[in-house]
């Protein structure tokens, strides 16, 4: 059997760590508020959203709640969004994606303060982690990175293959992967011969967004798989980028979907809340 990389049991020990620094602040009378704004009523969202509140009420950080009506108009959001960069008791924004068609995304990343970026969507977030500079990280690849360190798995040095080249997940994960110092390849849909290229990886992430893609072909013998897809099957069971029973006796480590990235990327949300109020 493979080592299970146990995603819930490594995001419950940051939270408890993150627990007592937030109790160690609040004796030096620094208080920790996140600003969370839900536009529409998507029931995956409202689970998100729950989730993070959840979060931050368990490590002691105040989260503020704006749950907007579907027909909230994008001046209206960017509005809000100006507002709370303008208030000093805000140290993060968090806007839920995705929002309603009629509201342009890329704008309202765009209008929220980098100093309050807690997702680390904006431009200026990208471009700090793209030269090495100090500022937020993306919530999933900084959970991967994190999932990684505490499982034992060393990075420096390793051929690392991502699948995927999203600007939250793929993207961000290469810039992190090639930072601790591994030799980095990101593919996509238009990479010839996937599986000779993710056939060579000791590490492989996988955030393509289609179920159960990833089979035990694409997998060198005793790699380290990442999976950070989220779908229901047909008997709407969760599952993952990654074909998990047909991959799990070929690796060396793996990430079950779920209990595997999924609780990291919220645990992150809350290091990068609190790392906000510290600066």
């Amino acid at each position: 059997m493979p080592q299970l990389i146990d995603g819930k049991k490594i995001a419950a020990e940051i939270k408890d760590e993150l627990k007592e620094k937030v109790s160690k602040l609040k004796e030096e009378g620094i208080h920790i508020c996140l600003a969370v704004i839900q536009v529409g009523d998507d029931p995956a969202s409202s689970i998100y959203v729950n989730n993070k509140k959840k979060a931050c009420a368990y490590i002691g950080i105040e989260s503020l709640a704006y749950e907007l009506p579907e027909e909230t108009t994008q001046e209206e959001l960017v509005s809000l969004v100006q507002k709370l960069n303008g208030d000093a008791k805000v140290n993060g924004i968090l806007v839920q994606l995705p929002l309603p068609d009629h509201i342009d995304a890329d704008a309202i990343i765009r209008t929220i303060s980098p100093d309050k970026d807690v997702d680390g969507f904006h431009p200026e977030s990208v471009g700090r982690l793209c030269i090495g500079a100090e500022g937020f990280v993306s919530c999933t690849p900084a959970g991967v990175i994190q999932l990684l360190k505490r499982s034992g798995i060393g990075i420096a040095g390793k051929e690392c293959v991502v699948i995927g080249r999203s600007n939250i997940v793929g993207k961000p994960m290469s810039i992190l992967l090639l930072r601790e110092n591994g030799t980095v390849t990101i593919t996509h849909s238009r990479t010839e011969d996937l599986k000779k290229v993710t056939g060579r990886a000791d590490i492989l992430v996988v955030a393509i967004g289609r179920p159960k893609f990833v089979t035990k072909d694409f997998v060198k013998a005793g790699a380290v798989v990442i999976d950070v897809g989220m779908h229901r099957n047909a008997d709407n069971k969760l599952c993952g980028d990654v074909d998990f029973e047909d991959v799990k006796d070929k690796v060396s480590a793996i990430t079950p979907v779920p209990g595997g990235v999924g609780p990291m990327t919220i645990a992150m949300l809350m290091y990068n809340c609190v790392r906000a109020a510290m600066k």
